[in-house]
């Protein structure tokens, strides 16, 4: 999903990169991570949103 993320955006209370997508199965999902190196994240939580959230 991050490869084909539909938005990107910082969490506003941990400052960490989140992104925004759609599972194959059609659920809109933000996921919050750490990103390790220039090859690597570290996922830190996913989560369920609505379209509205998104915005």
């Amino acid at each position: 999903m991050l490869q084909n993320a539909e938005d990107a955006d910082f969490s506003r209370t941990t400052g960490r990169p989140v992104v925004f997508g759609d599972t194959n199965n059609g659920r809109h999902l933000m996921v919050v991570y750490e990103k390790v190196d220039a090859d690597t994240i570290y996922p830190i939580t996913a989560y369920d949103v609505t379209q509205r959230q998104r915005a």
